[in-house]
């Protein structure tokens, strides 16, 4: 039985694969997803299609660029530009497919402290060295 909130639950759930903690990375990379552009994971109602699943259309923005459309041009987090585009590289890395490729908490939380450097996050599609530490 799958236990979790639509749009937070990680992809291993729907794939009988096996569970670890990397899950609570994966629903922490939602969360931080729907603080930087003040929205909920999914939203039906939205007017292009495109935006319904707040993961999928953020990483769209992410890779073009566009990060004043994900946080509606708001003056003050465009102000500090470097920061939201770590955040979203963070929020990226957690929401990764494969479980292995997704940081550890420990790790989150020492990229957002500015412990460690926050690599760019990889395509979904592509196989790169994964940020995984202990």
């Amino acid at each position: 039985m799958i236990r979790g909130t639509r749009g937070y639950v990680a992809p291993e759930w729907f794939k009988n694969a096996p569970v670890s903690a990397k899950v609570d990375v994966y629903s922490f990379g939602v969360m931080l997803l729907e603080i930087i552009c003040c929205r909920r994971s999914v939203e039906m109602e939205v007017e292009e299609e495109g935006r319904a699943i707040l993961t999928d259309w953020a990483y769209d923005c992410y890779a073009e660029g566009r990060l004043d459309v994900l946080v509606d041009s708001d003056e003050p987090a465009m102000a500090d530009r470097s920061r939201l585009q770590k955040w979203l590289m963070i929020a990226m890395w957690c929401i990764r497919e494969d479980p292995s490729i997704r940081p550890t908490m420990k790790v989150v939380l020492q990229m957002l402290e500015g412990l460690l450097e926050v690599p760019n996050p990889p395509c979904p599609s592509s196989f790169s060295i994964a940020v995984t530490g202990s």
